[in-house]
Order: structure tokens, then sequence, then C-alpha cells
């Protein structure tokens, strides 16, 4: 084999987990390359909300949380399926996770803040809290990348205020008040606006780009500079193409470095860490239910399952491929990416419902659950695939919803022209008018409105409890009651927004040890290749709370690094 270049770890991918790992593989002593096959690093991670749920993490406890392992346990426990997740996985992630946190804290750029009211998604069930699990990155100036400030993938357009040419960020907690206009949110939208149109140096040298990097695209950055503070090589534009073993031991790779094949050896050791399938048909077709549309994912344009496929070839053995990190989506007219749609439907004045007009799912529920109900409601002949988030002209005029901003600062007349289509958003003057145009049975919607305006009154959903929860209401309106999430449909125009199941990622891929060594079909390591994030199989796959991705991801990251090299840090 003529090796063209020679490192001890080889990291494919460049999001949360990849870089976690390059960073304590060269801590522990390893010369190490990291790979990115597009232009930008970053992955999925970069575009997304940038949470990290790891319980009883040192920020929690600086606040002195009332939480504990057993209560994370029992909890983690109660929320996944039985059977699925061995637990020793889960035991070294309580364990473990909160020293990975401790260790980027104390040696690294990697800075978070605890998010003290973000519930997990089931906090009512056993160890459930309302808040003090989830960490978000500490924002940080984009400038301090420099010229590769441009090589860092920008956030997806639900994460940041997208108009025009406008790209302004927010944090966690400033999204809750801006993306459900809620009390406070001109004020603070005033002073972000302020301080980001008036930054003329970066707007002379950068453009429209928003110095102030928040949620993923803070956390990536931030692993970035404590690469570079190593001088750590991360080459973009190079692909791996395959894996190369020897006598069933992974000693390298083969890849593609500015369309140049090229062989790359790894003397310790490879870590997968190049996100899922979601953008390769064919598996998708394969592994995920029904439907499924590559159309619809809202995920990294570059994660085709190239991890996936090489492992395949070595025997690795696979877990939970029907698994996806699922959000309703729009599919905004010009847009490739799905648009997630994860806080819109969850505010008072709107409801959802199937074909038939008929709600099938509490629409304040997180995310992934809500698309779970779509794909086994769908499974038993539910026209819920794809399914009409209705409001009328006051939600309309003072909330936003998906990209469409509310009436008040985007009045219809503003909408552009090609958005007014049945695939998207229609319009009516009655509710009559709204389902013809939208293709909904008109008296299903009718008899839903009046349901909905009825639990709206006396606070209580008897359909589908929405507002019974602590998580329901952390995206509701308090001054709605006597439900913060639910409000009645009465003044028209009307509006639909069609939304589809579609996903951030896939969430099932390559089994793993505790070491998150890569195993195959008679669950013994394959010598050589570690894999984390998501082209391994999903720790928690219910996403138990903001941040059930990257969580684990960074964890096994850290873990492969440590095995890898033998470190005990």
């Amino acid at each position: 084999m003529k090796w063209d270049y020679e490192f001890d770890v080889v990291v494919i991918g460049s999001g949360n987990g990849a870089l976690t790992s390059a960073i304590c593989s060269h801590d522990g002593g390893a010369k190490t390359l990291v790979i990115e096959k597009s232009t930008q690093f970053g992955g999925t991670s970069a575009t997304s909300g940038g949470g990290v749920w790891i319980p009883n993490n040192r920020y929690a406890k600086a606040e002195n949380v009332d939480d504990s392992d057993q209560d994370a346990r029992d909890y983690i426990n109660s929320v996944s399926p039985e059977g699925k997740i061995k637990d020793e996985l889960v035991e070294t992630y309580l364990s473990e996770g909160p020293k990975m946190i401790d260790y980027l804290h104390d040696n690294t750029q990697v800075k978070y803040r605890n998010l003290q009211h973000y519930p997990d998604y089931f906090p009512d069930n056993p160890g459930g809290k309302a808040g003090n699990r989830s960490m978000e990155p500490e924002p940080i100036k984009g400038t301090e990348l420099g010229d590769d400030l441009k090589k860092l993938r920008e956030q997806h357009p639900q994460t940041a205020f997208t108009m025009g040419p406008i790209n302004m960020n927010f944090t966690q907690v400033e999204g809750q008040l801006l993306l459900g206009a809620l009390p406070g949110w001109k004020s603070l939208f005033a002073k972000l606006f302020t301080k980001y149109i008036l930054d003329i140096p970066m707007r002379l040298r950068w453009g429209w780009k928003d110095r102030r990097l928040t949620m993923g695209n803070a956390g990536v950055a931030r692993l970035i500079l404590s690469l570079k503070d190593r001088n750590v090589d991360l080459w973009t534009e190079t692909a791996m193409t395959d894996l190369i073993n020897e006598n069933g031991a992974v000693i390298g790779i083969k890849a593609t470095k500015n369309n140049v094949e090229i062989n790359i050896k790894a003397n310790k050791g490879v870590i997968l860490a190049s996100g899922g399938f979601e953008k390769d048909q064919g598996l998708r077709d394969q592994y995920l239910p029904k439907p499924t549309n590559i159309e619809w994912s809202a995920a990294n344009t570059y994660n085709t399952g190239d991890a996936l496929k090489a492992a395949l070839k070595l025997g690795a053995d696979t877990h939970q491929m029907d698994t996806g990190w699922w959000s309703t989506v729009m599919k905004v007219p010009g847009q490739d990416k799905g648009w997630l749609s994860m806080v819109d439907k969850s505010m008072p004045g709107n409801f959802t419902v199937n074909k038939n007009g008929e709600r099938f799912s509490n629409e304040s529920q997180n995310y992934v659950s809500f698309v779970n109900d779509m794909f086994d409601k769908y499974a038993e002949g539910n026209p819920c695939a794809p399914c009409y988030m209705v409001f009328d002209s006051k939600f309309r005029k003072n909330r936003p919803c998906g990209p469409l901003l509310q009436s008040s600062m985007q009045p219809d007349s503003a909408v552009p022209r090609e958005w007014w289509t049945p695939s998207f958003l229609s319009k009516g003057e009655t509710l009559e008018e709204l389902a013809e145009v939208a293709g909904i049975d008109v008296n299903g919607l009718l008899a839903t409105q009046a349901k909905v305006n009825s639990y709206a009154a006396t606070g209580k959903d008897l359909d589908l409890h929405r507002g019974d929860s602590v998580y329901d209401r952390y995206y509701g309106d308090p001054s709605v009651t006597p439900n913060p999430c639910l409000a009645p449909l009465q003044t028209g125009p009307f509006y639909c927004m069609v939304l589809y199941p579609g996903e951030m990622g896939t969430a099932g891929g390559l089994v793993i040890d505790t070491n998150a060594r890569v195993l195959n079909k008679e669950g013994k390591s394959i010598p050589g290749l570690y894999a984390c994030g998501n082209c391994s199989t999903a720790l928690l796959p219910t996403y138990p709370g903001p941040g059930s991705t990257l969580g684990p991801a960074m964890t096994f990251g850290y873990l492969a690094a440590k095995d890898i090299t033998g470190s005990n840090f």
C-alpha cells in the first residue's frame, strides 16, 4: 500500500462529536487529522440549536439543582423502548458525559451555559425534570475564527432571524421569546437588531453575517478554535471513499482530496463521525418508515451515509435503522432543505389536521414524538402525511410561522408570490374557502374548529391533552388563559401551512460498545474502527430532552479518543 499521508488518528466528519474526539485524541498524544468532504465544517451540529443534554453536568450543579444519577437513570429507562438500549451504554453515558464536559471546560475554549427552564421532553415521567439538564453554547464572536469564518456552515434559517439578506443570530433562550412572539419579544428584537445593523465593520468585511455566533454555530466555532489552538489538521473538500483494512483491522482510509485520490494511514484508529444517511433516497426507502422523501429533510446536504456504507463492507452490525430525529418541516418554494417547524405549531391560535380535517396528535408535544405519531397513524390509514397547520388572522398578525413573519412585519402583500401554493401556504376568507384551496375536507375542518374553540374556552383539550405537560407549556404563551397552548380560531382570513414528516438526521446506525468501538454481527469489535454521532445507533432514540443527539455524540467521541490513546483524562 502506498500511503500519501500518515497520522495516528483520522476523524471522518466535523460536527460536535468529530471535533470533540479530535481534541481529545490530540491531547492523548496522537497526531490527529479531521477531514470534511464539503467546503464548510460543522455538519448538522453547526445548523442545530447547539443544545447538549447531559444530566448532572457542571453548569447545573453550579446552580445546586435537584437532580441525581438515579433520577436520570429512571427517566431514561421510562422513555426508552424496552430492550433496545443496553444498560451499560446508558450507565457509561451518565458517568462519562459530565466528565467530558468538565474536560472541555477546563482545557479548551468550549463553554456552555445551563438552560434552567428548558424542560425534559417527557417531564412528567419518573425522574423527569422541568429544566437544568440541557446546556447551550456561550455565544462567541465569529471574527475570532478569522478567515475560517467563511468555512463555518451557516445556521439553519429556523434557528436565526432571516429576512432577505439579513441573518441575525439568537440564543435558545432568546429564541423562545422571538419565535413565539411572547411578551418582551419586541424590545429584545430591537436590542439585537440595533446591535447587528450598526456593526459597520462587520457589514464592510463580511456582508450580512452576524458577528455574534450562537446555538450550533457557537458550539462548533468553540471546538474549531480549540483545534486551532492545538494546530490540529482539519481538511475540507476531503471525502472518505472507503476504509482500508488488513486482516480485518482498519489501518487507514481511501479518500479524495480536491478531486485527487489519496490513501491516509491511521496508525491507531479511524473515528467515523460523518452523520447519518438522510440524504440518500435509496437508504431512506430501505430503512425509514413511509412516507419518506429526501426533499423533506432539513439535514446537512452531505449526509449520504458514507460511514455506514464503508463499515457495512467490513461486517459491521447496525441497529434502529428505522429511527430518526424527526420534525415536521415546511417545503419552502425555492429552498433545497426542509424548514423545521418546531415552535410555531406549539403556539396558541392554531391546530393541525389531516386531509379529513381531523386532529391526530398533540401539536404542542415535542417534535420527535409528533412525527412518530404521524408515521404510526399513517401506517394505520390515517391521511396525516402531509398534515395541515391551520390558523386565523389573529395568529397571523402576532406570530411568525416558519419563514412567514407575523403580518405586522410581513403583510400578505409582501409574501413572495411563489409561496402561495397548496403545497406550502394557502389562504381563504372563510374556513370553507380555505378548505377548498388547501384540499381539506370542509366538514371535518369546521367540526375541528368548533372543538378547539370550546377547548380553548375551558382550557382542557379532551381529545389530545394539549397544554397538560410542562413541556407543552414551554412554547406556550403565558398571557393566554386558561391554557397557554390553546386559543380560538375565529377571525378570517384563515391560513394553512403544509407540514411534512421530515428530520434533522437519521438516528439508526452502527452498533458500538462503551468505548465507541464498532462491533460486528458477532458482537466483537472491529480493530481500529470507532464511531459516534448519527452514524452510530442512537443511545436516546426517543429524544428525552433538548440536545439528546449532541450529548451522546460528544461523550462517545471523547471515549473513543480515550480508548485509542490509552489516556485517562
